[in-house]
């Protein structure tokens, strides 16, 4: 009883680390004030955000670290890199220091090193504890990870709305402050264990139960964000959201004790039916109960979710069939769990269709979100950078929630995860069409909503993809070895954007170009600032989408040919 309550208290502490640590998500609302204190312009600025994406290429060392320190260690080294970079990086913006454009590309990088070593450290948390539903436990703590932006906003908002410096002086402050929380679940982890079948079972009631405290969450801290105007108001709002992330702290612990109550009647009953000649304690149907269960647990304890223990890798080149469908079976994985060392993951067309599909479907909304400022100051509305940038907060976090959807439907609807995954990339091309098509408000937000929800749900699934395609012992370094395409994409994608900004900028005049009184930096105005940049983003997403549709076709086989094993292994 004691460690499943450790185990849950595991997740509530992941769910705090990843909620106040996904401080990427934030840098829209002071890049402007960023790029006017150093008076650089949209490409270099745009080179910042490269820099703190590019922390994740670095994301092994995390890995590495775990082979000779404890991961409470590696979670406060994430800690002390992040309070390094963005503590120097708010005495900057404050005009307390000075440092060269050099120094402050490596305080960007120190600070997506930072957020990659964090996810690491909440990815191995997961995996230890939740060997069966490892999927739920993934989906569900990294979805709070888009809601930092959201959350650090109503911080703001409770502090002072005015001051935009103050997202870095929280970037540094709070992550350091949330691991010493959450240092006492990690020091606590409990062995791992077998579970009995009713046991799994009720720990996905509590997972569904979680899910939908997450959602109410979700919902609360997108509906009251344009509502905390003032200071009042502000650290009201703030104290709901603290409420609602403290509440999980409880569920487990009410399920526990109604299953101790229940267990405390059934004992009692049993008592009363002892024979007064006999010290048997047990009653003969009791006794058969309890064979039957065990003989279940034993049967689920020989069955390990990915097939961990099975044969080596399979790979199928069974039917040799001229044109696509040759393409589609040459090589295609049919066992799920295999482990893929980093040396076969390269080799594998697989990888290299997932490795596209993200970088073209995922990766371009993480650089749609960094620049969600300039997009919103350049189309008139940089009042509003804080409220779109928490409405993309917002739906990358019920982006990611929804990821678990696979996991709860598979009894009534299954369909393969990289079916999903396609069908998640569908709202971008989509909302980059409708962005191209008009420049009102409205169109920003639905397009901003589209695009945070359909890369929410591709950063969170991708764990879960990466572990079942790859295995899931091999998924802390292959996961690292796939995100090598954010940086990729950050600097491609991003450049690109700013070129068109600055060739705009150059080419206005009038109202259109406006220049600091305090920098040599240009702000350009207008749709045709970010017009073609949405174009190429668009049709760069259906390159992904397509390299996803791929993908699905060639694990399909795999997918079923697993459901069909559990199907039948239940049943017996």
């Amino acid at each position: 009883m004691a460690g499943q309550s450790r185990k849950w208290m595991i997740v509530v502490a992941t769910t705090w680390i990843q909620a106040f640590t996904g401080t990427n998500f934030d840098f829209s609302s002071y890049s402007s004030d960023l790029k006017s204190v150093l008076g650089i312009s949209q490409v270099q600025l745009n080179y910042l955000s490269v820099a703190s994406d590019m922390g994740k290429a670095f994301g092994w060392c995390s890995g590495v670290s775990l082979m000779y320190f404890p991961l409470w260690a590696v979670m406060f080294m994430a800690a002390a890199l992040g309070l390094l970079a963005y503590g120097l990086q708010w005495l900057v913006i404050q005009r307390v220091i000075a440092v060269p454009y050099f120094l402050m590309f490596v305080l960007c990088l120190l600070a997506g090193c930072s957020i990659c070593w964090f996810n690491t450290v909440c990815f191995v948390l997961c995996l230890r504890n939740f060997s069966v539903n490892r999927a739920l436990a993934l989906s569900l703590t990294i979805s709070f990870n888009g809601l930092t932006a959201a959350l650090y906003n109503l911080i703001v908002s409770a502090i002072n709305s005015s001051n935009d410096a103050l997202y870095l002086l929280l970037n540094a402050l709070v992550p350091l402050f949330t691991s010493s929380i959450a240092l006492i679940p990690v020091l606590r982890q409990p062995p791992p264990q077998q579970l009995s079948p009713d046991t799994i079972r009720q720990d996905s009631r509590i997972f569904l139960c979680l899910n939908v405290i997450a959602v109410g969450t979700g919902l609360y801290v997108l509906l009251i964000n344009h509502l905390s105007g003032n200071l009042f108001r502000g650290r009201l709002f703030l104290g709901g959201a603290i409420f609602l992330l403290v509440l999980p702290l409880g569920l487990p612990g009410i399920v526990y004790a109604r299953k101790w109550t229940r267990q405390l009647i059934g004992a009692s009953r049993l008592c009363l039916k002892l024979n007064w000649s006999s010290f048997n304690l047990v009653d003969p149907d009791d006794l058969q109960l309890q064979k039957e269960l065990l003989g279940r647990e034993e049967t689920n304890s020989n069955r390990l979710p990915m097939n961990e223990n099975s044969g080596r890798t399979r790979l199928s080149s069974r039917w040799h069939i001229e044109g696509c469908c040759a393409i589609m079976e040459k090589d295609a994985l049919t066992v799920l769990g295999e482990e893929h060392p980093a040396r076969l993951l390269l080799r594998r067309l697989d990888f290299w269709l997932y490795y596209l599909a993200y970088l073209c479907g995922g990766t371009i909304g993480l650089v749609y979100s960094n620049n969600i400022g300039q997009i919103s100051q350049s189309l008139g509305f940089g009042e509003q950078t804080s409220a779109i940038v928490t409405l993309y907060s917002s739906c990358s976090f019920f982006g990611r929630l929804f990821s678990a959807a696979p996991d709860f439907l598979r009894n009534k609807v299954y369909f393969a995860r990289t079916g999903w995954f396609a069908i998640a990339l569908i709202p971008t091309p989509i909302a980059f069409c409708l962005l191209s098509a008009s420049g009102s408000i409205s169109a920003l937000r639905a397009g901003t909503a589209l695009i945070g929800l359909s890369s929410g749900f591709t950063f969170s699934a991708a764990v879960s993809i990466t572990s079942e395609l790859f295995g899931p012992n091999s998924a802390g370094v292959n996961h690292n070895i796939l995100i090598t395409n954010i940086p990729i994409g950050s600097l491609l994608y991003g450049l690109l954007a700013a070129l068109v900004y600055d060739q705009n900028a150059d080419q206005s005049s009038g109202r259109t170009q406006i220049m600091s009184l305090f920098s040599d930096s240009m702000v350009c105005m207008g749709r045709k600032c970010y017009f073609q940049s949405f174009i190429w983003w668009g049709c760069i997403s259906m390159v992904g989408l397509l390299c996803s549709v791929l993908l699905f076709l060639r694990t399909k086989p795999a997918y079923d040919q697993f459901e069909g094993n559990r199907i039948r292994t239940e049943s017996s």
